[in-house]
């Protein structure tokens, strides 16, 4: 690995893992040096970045507002071609749309909505690039089909959503705000492989989606000409359907 922090380059929020690890080696092999933003996975963020030909590892706790702020303005201050910050960190814990848990609550709004509006704001503030600045905010797709599961999740990402269409309306000349919706992608919260194949299939065309098909929006998204403010869904259609409970929970109560 070498690291040319001349290239244009990309951060990618919570990139050590999943599909933020899938997003930053996508755009590794288009050529963009890659900042692999981390919390507590240092050894799979020193792994990947080692693995890729211009990449560095940045650590921050996104529960920690200001620190986020502070790494956006720090790293715009040194990178000369900064074109896009990709927010996709999130916490994703259960909590009931009966009895919301304010600890669950507090964490999800700060690390899924609030730091990334804070961080988008200061990117577009201080960021450098002649070619533009892109934020690329992942959000999901069950905004488009909400079920009550994982409350505080969803309420987050509905927040942030809506934060990122609003922050896409203020951008001028080349900047651009954009939203991506994964649906059903890799296995998450208590789901066994088994569980997620199942689950992970309850989509239109009745097949998986792929980390790397989000990455290759991600990709898109940074390169292509889209208009501030539009929205991607990458789910098979999983958001064209009308589900009562997360795919967690349908593949265990048997519903297809």
């Amino acid at each position: 690995m070498t690291q040319d922090s001349t290239l244009k380059s990309v951060l990618v929020t919570g990139g050590a893992r999943r599909i933020g690890a899938a997003i930053a080696k996508r755009f590794a092999a288009a050529g963009w040096h890659v900042l692999v933003h981390y919390n507590r996975s240092a050894g799979e963020a020193s792994d990947l970045v080692a693995s890729l030909p211009s990449a560095e590892a940045v650590q921050c706790d996104l529960a920690d507002a200001g620190a986020a702020q502070e790494m956006i303005v720090q790293l715009a201050a040194r990178l000369t071609d900064w074109r896009v910050l990709v927010n996709n960190a999130s916490v994703f814990q259960p909590d009931s749309v009966t009895a919301l848990d304010p600890a669950t609550n507090g964490m999800a709004m700060q690390i899924n909505a609030t730091t990334p509006a804070l961080m988008a704001q200061a990117f577009l503030a201080h960021a450098r690039s002649r070619a533009g600045r892109r934020v690329i905010q992942l959000t999901d797709q069950k905004l488009a089909n909400p079920n009550p599961d994982f409350f505080s999740y969803s309420m987050s990402k509905s927040a942030v959503d809506a934060a990122a269409e609003m922050l896409a309306m203020t951008c001028e000349g080349d900047d651009r705000v954009y939203r991506l919706a994964p649906g059903a992608i890799l296995a998450s919260h208590d789901q066994s492989a088994q569980e997620a194949e199942r689950s992970h299939r309850m989509n239109l065309l009745k097949r998986r989606t792929s980390a790397d098909e989000v990455a290759g929006a991600a990709l898109f998204l940074a390169e292509g000409p889209l208009a501030s403010g539009q929205e991607l869904f990458v789910d098979s259609g999983q958001h064209l359907l009308s589900q009562p409970r997360d795919v967690i929970y349908l593949a265990r109560e048997g519903d297809d």
